[in-house]
């Protein structure tokens, strides 16, 4: 084990000295000394023992901040600054130069130029090219940052020279102008008798942009629980709310015909969405579902999103859904489970599905436990 030393003396003879015995040989003078050797940074002692320096003076006063500033703004405007030792002269360089290093030369090839040789037969074929077959050309190979819109497509049908030529500056082709979407003529009216007299030739009906009233939306949604022939009904920025949304969730509940519904943009809340989408696992019609961009549910929370989730999974008709899902978790599980409907949608549609099947994935396999569909075919069955 080595010895502790300090300044080169060996610290073991004083292992059993006692401490307070040399405190008590000091005087006054000495202890006064010592106590200034102190660690500033020590937390345990009060800020103003941290330091050797201690005033001895009385004070004259309380401190004035603002007085104490201008005293030492004085003292610095008065006091002259000290001469240089060496002073400035221009064009003198003192010390060392700079001297930037040398960038490294990198070795190049011969052959990493842009230019090079074709064979004769392609070099002869573009030297005698048209402007028109160049375009054509970079079309082919698709060089759109040579050509704009309206040049590369007319390259590919075949429509001669468009635009400012081969050496033009390539610019983007100004945007066609369309019309805006004129405003919707449905009679609210009209086609609620419509749906109320069960009329066949009424299938699909649009009140996009149409402000309903809640008198309207109740003999609407009363018409729709015994109607039998509409199949998509389209409520879009229809002013639809919580209380008349339970009304279309009570009539969705009773009605088997209707396909797709859509109430987009309008204030229904997250549990409003939650109710309807649940109604939707009653008569298991809905193939599609659109309720995004409410103005009172922009997002739907997670609790919201699981219980959407959950319904959804139940559903076996169920394609096309129009919500916005925050989590990730909702995201995936109802992208797969739409997938698996449509591919159950697609086995049943083309003939290798029994046609009364609701639930389960159907894989085709020569194994005991099958099961037959009406057309012979077996099939195995794996319920959810």
């Amino acid at each position: 084990m080595t010895s502790k030393k300090l300044y080169g003396k060996d610290l073991k003879e004083f292992d059993d000295v006692d401490v307070d015995d040399l405190l008590t040989q000091l005087s006054a003078e000495e202890l006064e000394i010592l106590s200034k050797e102190v660690d500033p940074d020590d937390r345990f002692m009060p800020p103003d023992q941290r330091t050797n320096y201690h005033c001895e003076r009385e004070p004259t006063g309380p401190v004035d901040r603002k007085q104490l500033i201008e005293h030492i703004n004085k003292i610095a405007l008065e006091t002259p600054d000290q001469p240089e030792n060496v002073p400035f002269v221009p064009g003198v360089v003192r010390g060392k130069k700079w001297i930037p290093p040398e960038a490294p030369v990198i070795a190049t090839r011969e052959d990493e130029g842009v230019s090079f040789n074709l064979e004769d037969e392609y070099e002869q074929a573009l030297g005698t090219a048209t402007e028109e077959e160049l375009v054509d050309l970079a079309a082919i190979l698709g060089f759109h940052s040579m050509m704009n819109q309206d040049q590369y497509h007319a390259s590919l049908l075949n429509k001669g020279k468009v635009g400012l030529g081969w050496d033009g500056v390539t610019k983007a082709s100004q945007p066609k102008a369309l019309p805006f979407e004129p405003p919707n003529t449905t009679d609210p009216e009209q086609s609620i008798l419509k749906v109320y007299d069960d009329d066949s030739k009424t299938i699909e009906l649009c009140f996009n942009n149409i402000n309903l009233t809640d008198d309207q939306f109740d003999r609407l949604f009363k018409a729709l629980e015994i109607n039998t022939r509409l199949e998509v009904l389209s409520l879009s920025n229809t002013g639809l709310t919580d209380r008349t949304a339970e009304k279309l969730a009570a009539a969705l509940e009773k009605n088997a015909t209707l396909r797709v519904i859509n109430i987009e943009t309008n204030q229904v809340s997250a549990n409003g969405i939650v109710r309807l989408v649940k109604s939707l696992l009653v008569q298991k019609n809905i193939e599609e579902f659109r309720a995004s961009n409410q103005l009172t549910a922009h997002v739907l929370g997670n609790k919201a999103e699981m219980d959407i989730t959950q319904f959804i999974e139940q559903n076996t008709t169920l394609m096309r859904v129009g919500l916005f899902f925050e989590f990730n978790d909702a995201r995936s599980r109802v992208a797969n489970h739409l997938q698996k409907n449509i591919d159950r949608n697609r086995l049943r549609r083309t003939g290798r599905a029994p046609r009364n099947l609701t639930a389960g994935y159907i894989l085709k396999k020569d194994t005991p436990n099958t099961k037959k569909s009406n057309t012979g075919q077996e099939f195995k069955v794996y319920t959810e």
